[in-house]
């Protein structure tokens, strides 16, 4: 299942390349229907010709758009994908000289094939590329009424201001889309980094940890060993008075580490119910967390603290849960999880597995119990402990 951060970059390219392809696909049939307005005006074959070749251009331009998730500067796909986008458009561009009346429409999928190539083109050429497809677009219009003998403002139909501003966008509304994009590969590049961080971070501290607990005791092991072994054909009484402390020694040194190991996979109960939240937010669930206290008792808050990851995994695993409510509450006879979700078959929840008899395993050192219940869709996991020590307030925890 992705994560959050993966969920979020994903969505924030399916939203960058739907804004790109809408705006692309709206100025391509604007161009059309401009082009079919001249048409019923004139009544020239050519721009039939002319609308064919921009409906080609205009799939291939839609399609060019999934290759700018390299970004800005990433460089271009396959040379045949860029042929397929540049080639109908200079015929269309070479096909609206001829036209009459002239449509500065017919220039608009070679604008936009140059566009679209100047995005993932290296920042020394990006601009000159858009300079130089701005005037082709409006060098166009000269040259196709030098063709045809007449001046530009005479042979343009009216009206076609709003396509030209639109046009004038394209290259800013391109760039600052794919602007955004890299903002999110970076910052997603940054947040991989800093998990990867912590993680060494981690790693460095219990090496260190481990180093000092058994450096110390191997090198009183080594020392207690060597003068035992000296001893013991001068003073054997003194000899095996160094092997016991040898034993003892090590045996402290086995105990300190599993303490070591057994603190460093603790996870605290708040920590679980943060953590819970948020993954289940971002598997696409609604988590309600609502808390009121939290057992003092380590050992009430270690069993407490694994029936929520327990009952996490199994909505991330066996569920498609939308709603999840997540309750500890703390009453006369002690403290009540509760771990409700809506993605669950009745007919399954009501199959009792292995798993709920592991949980409660958990629970019965502290005197916990342990029951589910089904209604309709909703699936609902309760612990009950009883109280054994007093509570302390988590601060800040009601959502």
């Amino acid at each position: 299942m992705p994560s959050d951060q993966t969920r979020s970059v994903r969505t924030t390219w399916l939203y960058t390349l739907g804004s790109i392809v809408f705006f692309v696909g709206f100025f391509c049939a604007l161009s059309a229907l401009l082009l079919l307005e001249t048409y019923l005006i004139g009544e020239d074959p050519v721009l039939i010709a002319a609308i064919a070749v921009q409906a080609v251009c205009a799939v291939t331009a839609i399609r060019f758009c999934w290759f700018l998730r390299v970004g800005r500067g990433g460089g271009l796909p396959h040379p045949g994908w860029t042929i397929a986008l540049v080639v109908p458009a200079g015929a269309a561009w070479v096909i609206g000289l001829f036209a009459v009346p002239i449509s500065p429409a017919t220039g608009a999928p070679l604008w936009i094939a140059v566009c679209l190539i100047a995005c993932v083109m290296p920042q020394r050429w990006r601009w000159p590329m858009i300079i130089a497809g701005a005037l082709a677009l409006v060098g166009h219009l000269f040259v196709a009424a030098s063709i045809a003998g007449v001046s530009v403002g005479s042979s343009v139909l009216p009206g076609w201001s709003s396509w030209a501003v639109i046009a004038a966008l394209l290259p800013f509304m391109l760039l600052s889309g794919l602007w955004w994009w890299e903002i999110v590969v970076e910052l997603d590049r940054h947040r991989r980094m800093a998990g990867d961080l912590a993680v060494a971070q981690e790693r460095l501290r219990f090496a260190s940890d481990l180093h000092d607990i058994q450096g110390h005791h191997l090198q009183v092991i080594s020392l207690k060993a060597e003068l035992a072994e000296r001893l013991l054909a001068r003073d054997p009484e003194a000899a095996r008075a160094n092997i016991h402390e040898v034993q003892v020694i090590a045996r402290e040194a086995l105990e300190e580490t599993r303490a070591l190991v057994a603190g460093y996979r603790q996870v605290t109960l708040d920590d679980e119910l943060e953590n819970a939240r948020e993954v289940l937010t971002a598997s696409g669930a609604q988590c309600r967390l609502r808390t009121d206290d939290l057992p003092a008792d380590a050992a009430t808050r270690a069993a407490l603290a694994s029936i929520v990851r327990e009952a996490t995994t199994n909505i991330l695993r066996h569920s498609s849960a939308k709603n999840v409510d997540i309750v500890l509450a703390h009453g006369e006879s002690g403290w009540t999880l509760s771990v409700t979700n809506d993605g669950v078959h009745p007919t399954d929840a009501a199959t009792p597995g292995s798993g709920l008899a592991g949980l409660r395993e958990r629970l019965s050192p502290v005197g916990g119990t342990l029951g589910c219940d089904v209604s309709d869709t909703r699936f609902t996991l309760r612990a009950a402990v009883p109280s054994a020590a007093p509570v302390t307030t988590l601060s800040g925890a009601n959502t």
